[in-house]
């Protein structure tokens, strides 16, 4: 699944919601783009991980996976 580009002010604005952290690009488990935490957001090595459907970003703490680092 090709990973979607987002314009240089759009990255700069793009945030967790729930730990204000700058968001970096991962792939889930299945191979589908997500943005993640780039600092630990629910305890020490862990991070929320938010998925991207159709090339739009769900930041939505409740859509959020909790994953270790």
């Amino acid at each position: 699944m090709a990973r979607p580009e987002y314009e240089s002010w759009v990255r700069e604005i793009l945030r967790c919601p729930v730990g204000k952290h700058p968001l970096v690009d991962v792939e889930d488990e299945q191979g589908a783009p997500a943005l993640q935490c780039a600092e630990d957001c629910d305890g020490p090595g862990r991070r929320r991980r938010y998925p991207v459907v159709d090339g739009i970003p769900v930041l939505l703490a409740d859509d959020a996976t909790v994953v270790s680092v």
